[in-house]
This record gives structure tokens, C-alpha cells and sequence, in this order.
């Protein structure tokens, strides 16, 4: 959508904020690819990729739909994609939030990317599927900080260096796992790509992703890199819906 834009947004107080703030989206972006008017075709198009996305992308196997709508210079490109672990229900009602409330935060804008916690949603007026989105991207961590970073910072690359390995071979391109500690704690993490990307498109995303680690999440109790094409989350608690 732009040159590489990287947020820094910090979890103080995770638990706290998400109780609080409810289904609000993590962050945003409005992209600069232009403006469409009211009652334009571009945006009839948009509003029936908009209803087609919430139609489809939760009865779909494991929440993702992406699909294309109008000619020439009104047609336009769009995702959803809802995290692995969601149940068609709560991505049905992610969808529809993240469509809904990206509209009112970039009403003219011929593109645009939300990300909540259970799904991202993303359109644009030039095709992008099958391409790496390495121009958006933030950070999200944890304030505690690990008595041996190092110690840790090894097991969390170890731990996601392993999902990544599975997740790319996996049909949703999606994976969980979790790791001991030796404070007989564990380390929880998930992996994801948007099914848009080949298998090894997916496998530089995520190691692109997590080459971001040391200026995101060092020695810190949990973090995430979230992407247009991909994502990683860690932590010391389980978030992951079983």
C-alpha cells in the first residue's frame, strides 16, 4: 500500500485492555493508492465485496475468503482472513466488525487493512493477491520482562522456527504449539498466513516476519508481528482457543 510502514504498540496491561476495549480493532491503515466519490461503481463494487467476504469467509475451511469485483478501474481486491482458531460464529461476527469499521475510519480510501484479534480484513483497487505485504506491519509486546532474556529470546525462536515449519506445509497455513519452560511454565505460540501465498511465500513471510524479534519482542514475556500476508503471536499464557 506504501513504503514499509512498522507501528511499535506496546501490551501494557494485555488482559486489562482487551477487557476494556472489547471488539475494537488493534490497528489500521489507510492506504494512499487514491480516493473513490460517493456512489461511485468503485463503490457499489467495494460494498458487494464487502457483503460477499462476510458471506463466505466463515463458512469457508478455516475462516479465509478473498475474491475480486468490477473491471477496468473500478474493480477492486479483497481479503478476510480469521485466525485459525476461531469458531465460524466469532469470525462471522469479526468479518462484519473489521468490514464495517475500516469503512468509517478510511471512507474515501480506495484501500485499506484492519486487524482485531480474530481476523484481518484488507482491500485494494490493484491485485495483490499471491504477493508478500511487507508494507504493513506493527508490533505488539508484553512489558514483562524475562529474568534471562537471552534463555528465553533462544526457546521462543526455537518454538516459532518449528510452527513455521508446520504451518507452510498445512492446507490453512496455520499453526499452534507450545514449548516447557524451566520454571515448569510454558511458552504458547501461533503461527499464520493469509491462503492467498504459496507455501514457500508463506515460509518467507513468516521467517521475514520473525526476523523482526530483536525490535520487536526482545526478552519480553510475549509479543506478535502482524502483517498484511502473516503473522506470529507468543506468550506465557495460553490464548489459543481449544
Amino acid at each position: 500500500m506504501s513504503s514499509v510502514r512498522f507501528v511499535l504498540l506496546s501490551l501494557c496491561s494485555a488482559l486489562l485492555l482487551r477487557a476494556a476495549l472489547g471488539a475494537d480493532p488493534l490497528f489500521h491503515f489507510c492506504a494512499t493508492s487514491g480516493n473513490f466519490t460517493a456512489g461511485s461503481p468503485y463503490e457499489s463494487n467495494l460494498n458487494k465485496l464487502t457483503g460477499f467476504l462476510y458471506a463466505t469467509t466463515p463458512s469457508s475451511s478455516g475462516g479465509f475468503g478473498y475474491s475480486s469485483i468490477g473491471q477496468y478501474q473500478d474493480q477492486v481486491y479483497g481479503l478476510a482472513l480469521c485466525r485459525g482458531d476461531t469458531s465460524p460464529s466469532d469470525c462471522k461476527a469479526c468479518v462484519a466488525d473489521a468490514g464495517a469499521e475500516i469503512r468509517r475510519r478510511c471512507p474515501p480510501n480506495k484501500g485499506a487493512i484492519i486487524w482485531y484479534d480474530d481476523c484481518m480484513f484488507k482491500y485494494l483497487n490493484t491485485n495483490f493477491f499471491g504477493q508478500i505485504d511487507n508494507a504493513n506491519r506493527f508490533y505488539m509486546w508484553n512489558l514483562n520482562n524475562m529474568s534471562d532474556p537471552e534463555a528465553f529470546n533462544s526457546k521462543v525462536r526455537g518454538l516459532l522456527t518449528g510452527l513455521v515449519e508446520e504451518a507452510y506445509t498445512a492446507s490453512m497455513l496455520y499453526a499452534t504449539g507450545e514449548m516447557g519452560l524451566e520454571d515448569k511454565t510454558k511458552l504458547y505460540g501461533l503461527v499464520q498466513c493469509t491462503r492467498d501465498l504459496t507455501a514457500a511465500e508463506c515460509k518467507e513471510c513468516l521467517e521475514g516476519a520473525m526476523g523482526e524479534l530483536p525490535s520487536c519482542c526482545d526478552g519480553k514475556g510475549g509479543g506478535r508481528v502482524v502483517g498484511g500476508s502473516c503473522n506470529f503471536r507468543y506468550e506465557i499464557y495460553p490464548f489459543v482457543n481449544v
